[in-house]
């Protein structure tokens, strides 16, 4: 069974429903989900906490300077115009992993951005699986990401 890491992009308006919903509709058959992935400023938001407890995973959160600096195939300009990175979801997922393969492009379903990565086994890179985060960080409840 091949491990992945979900990288995500919401809206704040994304409830936890959509959150779990979007999650387990782009699971490749066959896989198991370790972990979820997105933004910092996204990851104490409470629609997330509660996806990631349903889904039994935890979450890891990347700056915008990590995210940005990942080579992605579908990168967005308005993304990058409103967090600082041309990709939340896609670049999640592969940090995620430690520089794993993107196996699930970027997908929407409306408020939720989705993106699928395998995992590597960390010994095989030097790459931090997350950042570590204070609760202090608030949240830009404006401010939306894919």
């Amino acid at each position: 069974m091949v491990e992945v890491h979900v990288g995500l992009g919401f809206t704040t308006s994304a409830t936890t429903t959509e959150i779990v919903d979007a999650v387990r509709g782009i699971l490749p058959q066959g896989s198991a989900l370790v972990g979820l992935a997105t933004a910092a400023v996204k990851a104490f938001a409470p629609a997330l906490i509660d996806a990631a407890q349903i889904l039994s995973v935890d979450v890891a959160a990347f700056t915008s300077e990590e995210l940005a600096a990942v080579p992605v195939p579908s990168p967005s300009g308005r993304v990058h115009q409103a967090v600082g990175t041309a990709s939340v979801a896609e670049a999640a997922a592969i940090l995620a992993t430690g520089h794993g393969q993107l196996i699930v492009g970027k997908t929407s379903t409306g408020a939720v951005t989705v993106a699928v990565a395998s995992k590597v086994s960390p010994a095989s890179t030097g790459f931090p699986a997350s950042t570590a985060f204070p609760a202090s960080i608030k949240i830009d409840d404006e401010m939306e990401c894919e």
